[in-house]
């Protein structure tokens, strides 16, 4: 078991007489399998607890088993795999495990497309893609392997749904929700795409259904505050959630209706504009809407136009401001004035109160919507004391000096937000307030394939949670799906139920939970698969948090935050310490790639897969012309863009493993880019990774097939071999920091390539050469090792290490002593520009350097008609002359 090993062996450098010949040619298929296998039999990566050794839990995010890899999750997952390997040889227990987020939507798209059950497709996906993953050589706890869609797995969700409903932290309420008419479900706004549903691109509806929600909001401020802990996550994914979260102090003010005796209450973090507000706008759903409509055809209508839109803020914001006046007003809380309240289309109830104050001089939507209506513009706001006016083709939005508001003017706008606040609090008419704009998880979907809600409905319609000893409530697998909603309702075998008293006639719950649940625990539930009597038990407290998570950034927000609030839960019902799940983030970069197409007489694309064109190629590798295999006739070369189904783009992993083997595409997918930057395909940069792995195992067999090398110490190099071993430290050195703290994997294989090119370079076979290409060798197998394992454990034995193999080899150190350098290299500037470089001792002091800089011929002649101001000198670097 690999928990075990002890990273004994010889160090680099001290040449084993058992090294072996390999065969002269590189065969990946043959060597990467051979590999695999021993992996396997000897159980290689499963972990167990060791209280004696430091752990490392690195996670990539689990794919949904959609039937095949795409070049996302190899980048993904070679990133996760590179770190946990690295990890491994500093000997860290290390926890590196796989599974499926295997409910949703596709499965039942598919079921319906192949006629097969959701199950069936989904597991036979898992089968396949599982292989693919071996076949890429990832280190995986595979013991620990899960699937969202196991009754093992989700019915403890189930039991804690059932706890959290105790609590008060879940409920059912009745929502206006975006209803997908296509689909048949409830969509979140971040499934929202201008209007239209994510999947179907179907028009969506708003409707009110009952629906469950989990209170995240209770944790707003939690999960806000402790992001300033996160200092392992890049800024832009916290800025992101700290935008969700939308933390705003504010006041909440009370105009009372004129007429009736329930006040409307509106929240406003721009108390300073009070005195410019002209009218209220409430939401169609708002029940002084429902009130008007129900007398006043015209409103009606207007109302049930609004309801045919989404509830996402971002599309509501897109919109033309529409609105209709409900024939009511309300008083002004501090001038008495009565202000007109009308329903606008921009309002939604789920927002705040439903209600907002309209202060069009200082609100630019509101200002729209007074300019399309012909509402009063009046300006409280201007940008100084001295001012008396903006311009009148837009509002001025930003803080200022009050006018035209009563005993406030004259105040700046904080001052006057502070004093008109304390005004309304003593009038009784408002309060401050802290608000956000996160809102509590919508968590129920009218879907199949996903968990149970294990709740049920007595005859008086309230709904009870299932009793936990009779969970799980488990959902039926072999189920015919239409697409005509979820068929779990019309499933009677499903629905009649009793009580947890086991005789009161009772209904199930229909709904199943939002995937995102799911996703919101697997990491936990890996250190612990197979917990039967608890969702989580103490080995959890062993591995967690997890050191370092990978995935891609457009999970900033949804499951990242989810994810957090859910660890939050368990803390607080005891199942884990610490409030953060995730120590470290990386976010790595889309994989992209030319789209080719040809299009027809109306303009109609049609696009064609990479593999489908013979490209024609500039020097830098970039693609300038294309035609079809098929037929030998031109094809349009269009932007770089994501791979996608859609543009037919993508490069199947599969056809690249059964070409070069999965240690080219490791590599290439390493050395293309920085892993959070997006990768840009080059068919030309695959095979330049396959030559090199051609031509370092061909140097390892001449280095091989010339016999023992032969004994000796390493103050024993001068000259060329001792560059070259100076070399070999500064690149240990490098991509230690490299892969260890930057995670800047294609530095770090630009440098190998560098060292290889220089080791490639010794001439001759004399003892000291050949015992720093042995070193070069042996070092290379293990810097390489995380990234190309597989040749490189083959290299390994090969090169005496038959009692160790390289899965429980140390990282190796760089020697100090090897990297002291007589002599040092130094870039000269002239006002920041090179002009030249000049060799010094390497103990040179300042003087010294400023004399051989200042004397160096190429500076002389830029120095010859100008004045030396100063000479800035950074050690090891650079000398920078500056000049008038």
């Amino acid at each position: 078991m690999s928990s075990d090993h002890s990273h004994s062996g010889a160090h680099p450098g001290q040449p084993h007489a058992s090294g072996h010949p390999i065969a002269e040619r590189y065969d990946p298929q043959q060597i990467e399998q051979a590999v695999q296998r021993r992996w396997s039999n000897q159980r290689v990566f499963e972990v167990t607890e060791d209280p004696a050794r430091e752990k490392f839990y690195c996670l990539s995010m689990f794919p949904y088993p959609s039937g095949r890899l795409h070049m996302g999750h190899v980048r993904n997952y070679t990133i996760g795999d590179v770190i946990s390997r690295y990890q491994r040889m500093l000997g860290k227990n290390v926890l590196q495990p796989m599974g499926w987020d295997a409910f949703g939507l596709p499965a039942e798209n598919a079921a319906i497309d192949n006629k097969v059950a959701p199950s069936a497709w989904t597991r036979s996906n898992i089968a396949y893609m599982r292989e693919q993953l071996k076949r890429l050589g990832f280190g995986y706890d595979w013991s620990r392997e899960l699937a969202t869609c196991d009754v093992d797995y989700y019915r403890w969700e189930q039991w804690l749904f059932t706890r959290l409903l105790d609590q008060g932290l879940v409920y059912r309420k009745l929502a206006t929700v975006n209803w997908d008419p296509i689909d048949q479900t409830v969509l979140a706004n971040e499934q929202v795409i201008d209007g239209r549903g994510w999947r179907s691109g179907a028009p969506v509806e708003r409707r009110d259904i009952p629906q469950w929600f989990a209170r995240i909001t209770q944790y707003a401020e939690e999960l806000l505050a402790d992001l300033d802990t996160l200092d392992g996550w890049p800024e832009a994914v916290k800025t992101m959630q700290r935008n969700w979260i939308g933390r705003s102090e504010g006041v909440q003010i009370r105009f009372d209706v004129i007429g009736q005796e329930r006040p409307l209450e509106i929240f406003t973090t721009r108390p300073d504009t009070l005195f410019g507000v002209t009218y209220l706008a409430v939401a169609a759903e708002h029940p002084l809407a429902l009130e008007a409509a129900a007398r006043d055809a015209a409103i009606a209508r207007f109302c049930d136009e609004c309801r045919h839109g989404s509830v996402a803020e971002a599309f509501v914001e897109t919109l033309e401001k529409r609105g209709c006046p409900l024939g009511l007003a309300a008083r002004h809380p501090l001038t008495g004035a009565a202000v007109p309240i009308w329903v606008a289309n921009f309002v939604l109830l789920s927002y705040g109160t439903g209600a907002v104050m309209a202060v069009p001089a200082h609100d630019q939507r509101d200002y729209e919507f007074a300019r399309a209506h012909d509402l009063p513009i009046r300006q409280v706001i201007v940008p100084a004391a001295d001012a008396t006016t903006v311009p009148a083709d837009a509002a001025f939005v930003e803080p200022g000096v009050l006018i035209e508001s009563g005993e406030f003017s004259g105040l700046d706008s904080a001052a006057a937000g502070k004093a008109i606040a304390a005004k309304l609090a003593a009038l009784g008419s408002g309060e401050i307030r802290v608000q956000y704009r996160l809102r509590d998880w919508l968590i129920s979907r009218q879907r199949y394939w996903g968990c149970p809600i294990p709740v049920l409905y007595g005859q008086d319609g309230e709904p009870q949670a299932e009793a936990a000893s009779r969970l799980p409530v488990v959902l039926p697998e072999n189920v015919p799906i239409d697409g005509e909603g979820s068929p779990l309702a019309r499933l009677s075998s499903f629905t009649t139920a009793t009580l947890p008293d086991g005789r009161t006639p009772a209904r199930r719950e229909t709904d199943t939970f939002d995937t995102f649940v799911e996703s919101s625990w697997y990491a936990q539930r890996y250190c612990c698969p197979d917990s039967g009597s608890a969702m989580l038990d103490e080995r959890v407290n062993y591995w967690f948090p997890v050191d370092q998570y990978i995935g891609g950034i457009e999970h900033a927000v949804l499951h990242l935050l989810y994810a957090r609030f859910f660890h939050k839960l368990l803390r607080d019902v005891g199942l884990v310490r610490g409030g953060e799940p995730f120590r470290n983030l990386l976010t790595q970069g889309m994989v992209c790639a030319e789209t080719y197409f040809r299009k027809d007489s109306s303009g109609k694309r049609t696009f064609y897969a990479p593999g489908a064109v013979r490209k024609d190629y500039d020097a830098k590798g970039r693609v300038i012309a294309a035609t079809l295999l098929a037929d030998g006739q031109p094809v349009e070369v269009g932007p770089i863009e994501k791979m996608s189904k859609s543009k037919n783009n993508g490069v199947d992993p599969q056809a690249l493993i059964e070409r070069y083997g999965a240690d080219t595409v490791r590599l290439y997918m390493m050395a293309a880019a920085p892993p959070e930057q997006r990768l840009e395909w080059s068919d030309a940069g695959v095979e330049g990774s396959f030559r090199f792995l051609k031509r370092l195992w061909r140097f390892a067999h001449e280095h091989l097939a010339a016999g023992p090398v032969p004994a000796g110490a390493g103050h024993a190099f001068d000259g060329a071999a001792a560059a070259v071993r100076r070399q070999l430290h500064e690149t240990i050195a490098k991509v230690s920091d490299d892969i260890g703290r930057r995670h800047k994997f294609n530095t770090a294989i630009a440098a190998l390539m560098e060292l290889f090119n220089a080791a490639s370079a010794l001439e001759g076979d004399a003892p000291a050469i050949r015992r720093v290409r042995h070193e070069v060798l042996e070092t290379m197998c293990l810097l390489l090792a995380p990234i190309v394992p597989h040749m490189t454990e083959v290299l390994w034995t090969a090169l005496g290490h038959d009692d160790q193999p390289l899965t429980e080899a140390h990282w190796p150190e760089a020697d100090p002593a090897a990297m002291q350098r007589d002599t040092i290299e130094l870039v000269v500037q002239v006002n920041g520009r090179k002009r030249a470089s000049i060799t010094v001792p390497a103990d040179a002091d300042e003087p010294a350097i400023e004399a051989a800089a200042l004397t160096d011929d190429n500076v002389r002649r830029h120095l010859a008609a100008v004045t030396v101001r100063k000479v800035v000198i950074v050690p090891r670097r650079l000398v920078n002359i500056v000049v008038a």
